[in-house]
């Protein structure tokens, strides 16, 4: 039996209505409100900063393994569907209402032990002037992206806490409702990834764009680097002052790269990054993909590394040092399986971790479309029976 939740919201199930921001039209949504409060204020309570969560990123004992899941809020629930039907993807990180609901939501419904900001990591790249759209079953694309050495120079500044306020006011509203019982994570999309973006105006095989500038163009590359990492440093400061007790850097693509390239055109702008964040939060710092660069990412100064399910938990947590955190990294197709292979699946990770202090307990990347709601309910609760004290 599930765990009764930490979290209940404020009101009763109601119908919501709202401008949508960007296209002007009044949209109708079947949601939970969240409770009104006005002159919000980022405060991190002494709950939320001695919770199992943040305890095990600092590798504190803790009276049970935490776990939260990457994209925990998204298209496997059918409550996130049927808000999807009225509004774009888009529009729903631009709403601080909806973006906050669908993130409380998700905590409500897994009993987690973290909740992370509905938003997205490309977000920033709209504020560049790279025409950034979601298309139906293509993902994300970049409309203008980045082809020439000009267009890198012509990059306009901006500042994150005016053009990414939606955020922050999501974040803010969520941290209210949480009052102190959970914490919530922010995220950014880590310079390397966010550049491969830019550059390739989507996803990639081989980023071949990205990496023959980088080779070819180094200086601008640096340039390139440099203004990206200062941008997610202002955003991910942000985040923290809204209310954030944790960020999270994804390096989603930064195992195309070799050891040697990852640490020429990477590493230094990933240490300037985490060196400008220390002090002010606990920082994740996640890829896939990322075997061979695991001791180099380590080096980041990081406080927890996550990793996916291409290495054992053990053997990646040797590689980025005993004295980090590790989180992860159950294989998301794991939650197709039935319960019992799902429990014996969960039990390996759980092996390999072997009780140490310092384990975040999630998957190897996001929870995947149509994956069944009840056994990503069911592997929360077992990790949770399997590991507490």
């Amino acid at each position: 039996m599930l765990r009764q939740s930490r979290l209940v919201f404020s009101t009763q199930r109601v119908i919501l209505a709202w401008r949508g921001s960007m296209s002007g039209r009044t949209v109708l949504a079947s949601s939970r409100r969240l409770t009104n409060l006005p002159e919000l204020r980022a405060v991190v309570s002494t709950s939320v900063k001695d919770s199992p969560f943040i305890r095990c990123l600092k590798k504190e004992p803790t009276d049970y393994t935490p776990v939260w899941l990457m994209r925990q809020a998204g298209r496997y629930q059918s409550e996130y569907r049927e808000i999807r039907k009225k509004v774009g993807f888009l529009e729903l990180c631009k709403t601080p209402s909806l973006a906050a609901e669908v993130t409380v939501m998700a905590v409500n419904q897994l009993n987690v032990d973290a909740g992370i900001i509905f938003a997205d990591i490309l977000l920033p790249l709209e504020n560049l002037g790279l025409g950034l759209r979601f298309a139906e079953g293509d993902g994300p694309v970049l409309d203008n992206p980045i082809k020439t050495v000009a267009d890198v120079n012509a990059l306009p500044d901006f500042e994150p806490r005016e053009e990414l306020s939606y955020v922050l006011e999501a974040i803010k509203t969520v941290c209210a409702e949480f009052d102190g019982r959970t914490p919530l994570i922010g995220f950014a999309g880590a310079p390397f990834t966010l550049a491969s973006y830019a550059i390739e105006g989507g996803g990639s095989k081989n980023y071949v764009h990205t990496k023959t500038l980088m080779y070819k163009e180094p200086q601008v590359w640096d340039t390139l680097m440099r203004k990206l990492s200062d941008i997610t440093s202002r955003y991910l400061l942000a985040q923290v002052d809204a209310g954030a007790s944790a960020v999270q850097i994804f390096d989603s693509w930064v195992g195309a790269l070799s050891p040697f390239d990852y640490e020429r055109f990477v590493l230094p702008y990933m240490k300037d990054l985490v060196g400008t964040l220390k002090g002010h939060a606990p920082v994740i710092y996640f890829g896939t993909m990322t075997n061979g660069l695991l001791s180099l990412m380590s080096q980041t100064d990081a406080d927890v590394l996550g990793v996916d399910w291409r290495i054992n938990l053990d053997s990646g947590w040797e590689l980025i040092g005993k004295d980090k955190a590790i989180q992860g990294n159950l294989d998301p197709l794991v939650l197709f399986a039935d319960k019992d292979e799902i429990e014996r699946q969960v039990k390996e990770v759980l092996a390999k971790a072997a009780g140490r202090p310092g384990h975040v307990f999630n998957l190897g990347h996001g929870i995947l479309p149509k994956t069944p709601v009840e056994n990503v309910q069911y592997l929360v609760e077992l990790v949770h029976e399997l590991t507490k004290k």
